[in-house]
């Protein structure tokens, strides 16, 4: 079996993906705050209320906290001479094979969070597929699409 690939992710991933996660968990706080309204005017159970915020503060708790550093432990990358070998997940580990011959192009791309922490994302694109690294340093994921870009050219002149 080919050994894992070596290449991790910027730990800078872990806050990025920690602030995305508590803006999205922010909706299921106002959910809560919605229900204990409702359970005050029309005088539900308060159970009702007790039990989503629970819930609420477990998916909190275990998306923010848990999860990322989860998924940046996995996340793994290398880039061969005629494939991409990238390995992610936060359970369940899943590894794939990019032939270089199956990529038509590459991108980088940054949200606000990303730029923030100095990150960025790098696309790559197959005719039926779309294959993300995310989170690498900004020069890394420069230097990674340019890597990527010439690889491409060199197969090309192979075939």
């Amino acid at each position: 079996m080919r050994p894992a690939p070596q290449n991790r992710i910027s730990n800078r991933a872990l806050p990025v993906w920690r602030i995305s996660a508590g803006m999205t968990s922010f909706f299921g706080w106002l959910i809560v705050i919605g229900i204990y309204l409702v359970i005050h005017f029309f005088n539900w159970p308060l159970w009702i209320f007790w039990i989503s915020l629970i819930l609420v503060f477990i998916e909190t708790i275990v998306t923010v906290v848990i999860v990322p550093k989860l998924r940046w432990k996995r996340w793994r990358y290398e880039v061969h001479e005629h494939e991409i070998d990238i390995q992610q997940g936060v359970f369940v580990v899943k590894r794939t094979l990019v032939p270089m011959k199956r990529v038509q192009h590459v991108d980088t791309k940054q949200g606000p969070i990303l730029r923030a922490y100095r990150l960025a994302t790098v696309t790559i694109f197959t005719a039926a597929t779309v294959h993300e690294i995310p989170a690498l340093d900004i020069d890394e994921a420069d230097e990674l699409r340019d890597r990527i870009s010439k690889l491409l050219l060199v197969d090309d002149h192979d075939v």
